[in-house]
């Protein structure tokens, strides 16, 4: 029987030889935002092949201030584009896998330790800055209270956006996706918790959606035609009166007449009173609940871990996609384990080939050829 993980998915002229995406993964290992030699054993690992079709390098910044931490990788002088080139350039010169870039904005969530110091807010002594939302109002007490956004702020960010997807596309990343999602700025945009705005970008859903339509649009225009752009969302914000699936299914929609490829459902993050009924495969529901009624290819995320799971979301038309995070840093040959057990095939890298079971049959006795 045909495996679903394993057959191959094309979106515009990009063709993935599996359905698994090692997701973005920050790193909090950057300087002044530009990637290291961290960055390429952390990247270079996962495109030999072992992990998945379609690797994502971490949430990428388009500006300094839209950073989470001093330790974030950015995406805003030629110094940042030059070393993620260095990375990607070593990843493609050895690996197998096609590779993605995650950018976004942290917003009122940004100028924070990492999360291993404690990842609460910078003080000044520490190296604050001025964090910027749509409106006035901190993540949770004790926190930066952001400076609302002007119009002028907003046109800033779109552009930074621009700027950020040229030198993507000049980088040779093979599809983008913007972050809209973990309580980030475009989600403290859609989310009526956070923007309690009285202009055009506040009150109203259409009015909250305007920020990211137009954000999307503009990055989708400087991105070429025939390369994937992707959006990941919070799908819901756990929270009564928030942020919720049926809005998520609206501006799917929305994305989607725009030209975006696929939504990646996730879910929270923008208030501490969330509350979140962890559990495998808990965020599923909003992957399928999006790819039915906004007709938009998905991708499920959050506690993936069998091969059996995986193929069950995907053949049970529940999403387009898997994405592993922490289960790719615990295994990162999960896709080849799981080409063994539903016997199919990943692509190995051409030095990695030696580990192929077909090359070590007293191992593998019962090493299955696809059909």
């Amino acid at each position: 029987m045909t495996s679903t993980l394993f057959t191959p998915i094309t979106l515009r002229g990009l063709t993935l030889a599996n359905r698994a995406i090692v997701s973005p993964m920050c790193q909090y290992n950057s300087n002044e935002g530009s990637a290291n030699d961290w960055h390429i054993l952390q990247l270079g690992q996962f495109s030999l092949g072992g992990t998945g079709a379609l690797v994502m390098t971490e949430s990428t910044h388009v500006n300094l201030q839209g950073r989470i931490t001093l330790k974030c990788a950015a995406m805003c002088s030629d110094a940042n584009e030059a070393a993620m080139k260095r990375v990607i350039d070593f990843c493609r010169q050895y690996g197998v896998a096609k590779h993605g870039l995650q950018l976004g904005h942290a917003g009122r969530k940004g100028s924070t330790l990492p999360p291993a110091l404690g990842g609460k807010p910078l003080s000044g002594e520490q190296g604050a800055w001025e964090t910027v939302a749509p409106s006035a109002i901190s993540y949770d007490e004790g926190w930066h209270v952001p400076r609302a956004m002007t119009e002028a702020d907003i046109e800033q960010v779109k552009a930074d956006f621009v700027s950020a997807v040229r030198r993507a596309e000049r980088i040779g990343y093979d599809l983008v996706e913007l972050h809209f999602g973990h309580g980030y700025l475009v989600h403290q945009f859609l989310s009526p918790l956070s923007n309690k705005r009285k202009d055009g970008y506040g009150g109203s859903l259409e009015n909250r959606l305007r920020f990211g339509l137009e954000l999307f649009a503009a990055a989708r225009a400087a991105w070429p035609e025939d390369k994937p752009m992707g959006v990941r969302l919070s799908a819901s914000d756990w929270l009564e009166n928030g942020w919720s699936v049926e809005d998520s299914i609206v501006l799917a929609k929305e994305l989607k007449a725009l030209g975006c490829d696929y939504i990646d459902a996730s879910s929270g993050a923008l208030h501490p009173a969330q509350k979140i009924p962890l559990a495998l495969g808990y965020q599923v529901p909003f992957s399928e609940a999006i790819r039915k009624e906004a007709q938009i290819p998905t991708v499920a995320v959050g506690l993936i871990t069998s091969a059996r799971q995986a193929e069950d979301i995907l053949a049970g038309g529940k999403a387009d996609f898997v994405c592993l995070a922490r289960g790719a840093m615990w295994n990162p040959r999960w896709i080849w384990h799981a080409a063994e057990e539903l016997g199919a095939e990943a692509p190995y890298a051409p030095r990695t080939m030696p580990c192929h079971p077909s090359n070590r049959p007293a191992a593998f006795p019962n090493h299955r050829k696809p059909s």
